[in-house]
């Protein structure tokens, strides 16, 4: 039987915070990092005075209190209505007089959260997410950075069902992560998808190991053994963390190995984050796996993400136990809902704005 396997990260179906659509990269990673320790500030069981003036600068520099639709905040502080409150503001916000004041005195002094808030993609963007879906059309599809199963459903409806008129995927599947954005890992599949193994809960000193998660996901093909299939978004470049992302691709290779024990189709996929000579990808290369992208039926380019010119934009993969690799017929890249230098886009991908994403799709046929 001949599959079709893909791995592609959408960045979002129809939602994506606001902060991942700025232009500036500098600029989108100091907002991301002043949200990561505002979340970390609220958690604190108590505020003392040095917490609570951190706290009250970053909702009063990030408008972390705006309500106006027309000029939403890239952080809100949701607060209730009734009940005890995080922050009370005086003055007028553009004024000279304008404060923002810390009222509790810790986590459990009031209810409430922080968020990146998130806006609409246009019609545009959400199309040509589903054009790269329908041109792959691969029998089974691992999702990168879907809001939630339902968000996945109703894409699989309404956008490849609805809109394009592709045969829309009976299965569809996942369980939300770890990741505060609301970044998932799903799949998509025409054979059913009969268990799942997250693996949410798991530590690495005093935080979770994974900053999504590494579900796997056991489908069936109608032989005698499953294909397992562990689905990837290791920790990114942005605040890096080298030693997270590496203790993540360690762990994903000791579930690969457990894996591999109850079949011998297993595939890891999903996006790394790092480049093939990193020593994530080697952690995971020194098991066995092999590496779709270095099979001889590859051809295309060397990267997957952005202009895909070199290896060091490699970040996405396909990674096949021995048996699965063995079965390799074809292997190809579709960058054409990517809008860079170098790279031929649809003729609806005219700027980043409405772009599929900036990876690729990575598709390989299997006979297994």
């Amino acid at each position: 039987m001949t599959i079709r396997i893909a791995t592609f990260n959408a960045e979002n179906l129809f939602r994506r915070p606001k902060a991942l659509g700025i232009p500036d990269v500098e600029r989108r990673r100091r907002i991301l990092a002043d949200f990561a320790e505002l979340v970390s500030l609220l958690d604190l069981a108590r505020y003392e005075r040095d917490e609570k003036l951190r706290i009250a600068e970053l909702v009063r520099k990030h408008r972390a209190y705006a309500t106006d639709a027309k000029n939403p905040p890239t952080i809100f502080v949701n607060q209730p209505r009734g009940g005890a409150k995080l922050f009370q503001t005086s003055g007028q916000p553009d004024s000279a007089e304008f404060e923002v004041r810390v009222l509790a005195n810790g986590r459990g002094n009031w209810t409430g959260w922080a968020e990146l808030v998130r806006e609409d993609l246009g019609g545009d963007a959400v199309k040509n997410t589903g054009r790269v879906v329908a041109e792959v059309n691969a029998d089974i599809l691992l999702m990168v950075e879907v809001e939630d199963r339902l968000t996945l459903q109703r894409f699989n409806e309404q956008i490849l069902d609805g809109a394009l008129k592709m045969k829309p995927y009976p299965y569809s599947m996942l369980i939300d992560g770890n990741d505060i954005r609301g970044i998932d890992i799903g799949v998509l599949s025409r054979h059913p998808i009969t268990s799942i193994r997250p693996h949410l809960f798991e530590r690495h000193d005093n935080r979770p190991l994974f900053s999504r998660d590494c579900p796997e996901f056991e489908i069936d093909l109608g032989g005698e053994k499953p294909l397992w299939l562990l689905g990837n978004h290791l920790k990114s470049k942005s605040s890096d963390d080298p030693a997270l992302r590496l203790a993540q691709a360690r762990r994903v290779a000791e579930i690969y190995q457990a894996a591999l024990k109850r079949s011998p189709q297993v595939v890891v996929a999903g996006d790394l984050n790092d480049s093939p000579d990193s020593e994530p990808a080697e952690a995971l290369l020194a098991t066995g796996l092999q590496d779709a992208m270095s099979h001889p039926a590859y051809r295309g380019l060397p990267g997957t993400f952005g202009d895909c010119d070199s290896p060091r934009r490699k970040i996405d993969y396909l990674l096949m136990s021995p048996q699965v690799f063995s079965g390799v017929q074809h292997v190809a890249l579709e960058t054409r809902g990517i809008h860079a230098e170098g790279i031929k886009s649809f003729d609806t991908v005219k700027s980043s704005a409405d772009a599929a994403s900036d990876h690729a799709a990575l598709y390989a046929d299997l006979d297994l």
